[in-house]
């Protein structure tokens, strides 16, 4: 990755909360009180779409590279992230596309290609020919509290520069991605997204990217949610430097299985629960380590594995081809098992 590619998080202009009058807010006359503090939230609001607006884009994807009539197959949003011309949106918005196109706040449309794609954290990112674009920073989304404002900037139903604002409901959250995997600390907040939104930045009050929307709840009102700024920041510049996210796979497919409690008092085990392998890769990582089907996973490296996302979990941050062990219940026996997971490439249902 050159030096440009990591120099995305610089701030689009020089936003700053705006403070609400001091005091305790009281006031002799209730209404310009009122009207003092809805006149602070505007400002803040109107000053972070002033600041964050311009690096907001519409993504047109279109079945057939010719981009012929009535080819398009799908619309959402997108937030530019480099001024070379990255564009961080969601990957269901652009999985499958032959041809994409992304179009400015100020009306310029960009011919763009996929640099890369993590459909298990549901991000992609753009990349047009075009420099000196206006684009925008990520904030820190494990420093968010629920009850800040959030804004939502995207393009829902084909219309541009569209704003919605609320509160950040609550905070991790978790779903599933479109590939299985568990996608973790998901922000859930009340600004309202409509089709279209998804790729679009959730934004905090100084102008700082905290989310990309990624999915609502139909039929239900102020349910909204969107990937962290911390998980997008971490998958970025992967997707910039590689075209993917690295992770490693042992090889098996499995299913959470209940233990026996005389079981688990006798073994001296941490949980009731553990993974049961269903099968076994032959030349996987796992089939080289003797694994078996109808093994118990229990641990790996001492870290305790009570479903296939402790799995997943281990596995996105534990270096490829780096030696680990795994703790197995085999024939009512506690036993250990030296293993090197590989990189997916196709990744199995358990990893």
């Amino acid at each position: 990755m050159n030096k440009t590619e990591r120099t995305f998080f610089r701030q689009v202009g020089d936003s700053h909360p705006v403070s609400a009058p001091s005091g305790n807010g009281a006031s002799s006359n209730t209404g310009e009180s009122d009207a003092d503090l809805l006149d602070a939230y505007s400002r803040a609001v109107v000053r972070v779409v002033e600041s964050v607006g311009p690096a907001v884009v519409s993504v047109v994807a279109g079945k057939n590279l010719q981009g012929q009539r009535g080819d398009q197959m799908g619309a959402g949003s997108g937030v530019i992230v480099a001024p070379e011309g990255y564009i961080l949106t969601n990957n269901h918005v652009v999985q499958g596309a032959g041809r994409l196109e992304v179009r400015t706040a100020d009306g310029t449309t960009l011919p763009a290609r996929l640099a890369g794609a993590d459909p298990a954290t549901d991000l992609a990112v753009l990349r047009t020919d075009a420099g000196g674009l206006p684009y925008a920073s990520f904030g820190d989304s494990g420093a968010l509290s629920v009850g800040q404002l959030a804004i939502a900037i995207g393009n829902p139903l084909g219309f541009n520069s569209t704003v919605s604002t609320g509160v950040l409901s609550a905070l991790g959250r978790a779903l599933r991605s479109r590939d299985g995997r568990l996608i973790e600390n998901i922000i859930q907040h009340t600004a309202p997204l409509n089709p279209g939104n998804s790729g679009g930045p959730l934004v905090d009050s100084r102008g700082r990217v905290i989310g990309i929307n990624t999915a609502i709840i139909p039929m239900a009102q102020g349910i909204c949610f969107s990937i962290p700024s911390n998980t997008a920041s971490w998958v970025l510049p992967q997707l910039v430097a590689d075209g993917r996210v690295r992770r490693g796979y042992l090889g098996i497919a499995g299913q959470s299985r209940p233990l026996p409690q005389p079981l688990v008092a006798a073994l001296g085990l941490a949980a009731n629960q553990a993974v049961e392998v269903v099968s076994v890769s032959r030349a996987s990582p796992a089939g080289r380590a003797g694994l078996r089907g109808g093994d118990l996973i229990v641990a790996i490296n001492e870290t305790c594995v009570t479903c296939v996302d402790d799995l997943h979990r281990f596995l996105a941050t534990w270096p490829i081809a780096e030696p680990a062990t795994l703790t197995l219940v085999r024939d009512r026996r506690r036993i250990t098992l030296p293993i090197i997971p590989a990189e997916a490439v196709a990744c199995a249902a358990a990893g």
